[in-house]
């Protein structure tokens, strides 16, 4: 086995590019694997505001729809009701918030 490749490691992209992932309309037992409804849940207006986030997060939208504007990036990614999201460490972005949100999230404790 080499030393110093761990397969595992979520941090193999270089520095600086970091993405959202969006995994659509996750059937329902992957979301109970994953034990969402007992997370906390968050709720917002429409609007626009920034988000930094010092951990990762992954979050599922009850309702909603955000248009994420990354960072040092002219990607934009959207989202809503029904997504299962994951922001990475360290990401910046805009949320604009077309419709208001009611999402559960949690943050990875590493």
């Amino acid at each position: 086995m080499a030393s110093g490749s761990n397969p595992d490691s979520m941090d193999t992209e270089p520095p600086g590019v970091l993405s959202i992932a969006v995994e659509r309309n996750p059937p329902e037992s992957r979301l109970q694997q994953l034990g969402v409804k007992s997370w906390p849940k968050w709720g917002c207006p429409p609007g626009k505001f920034p988000v930094k986030f010092d951990a990762r997060q992954t979050c599922y939208l009850l309702k909603g729809k955000v248009r994420a504007h990354i960072k040092g990036s002219s990607e934009c990614v959207e989202f809503g009701a029904g997504d299962l999201v994951v922001f990475p460490k360290g990401l910046s972005c805009t949320w604009d918030v077309v419709a208001a949100v009611d999402k559960y999230y949690k943050f990875d404790s590493s």
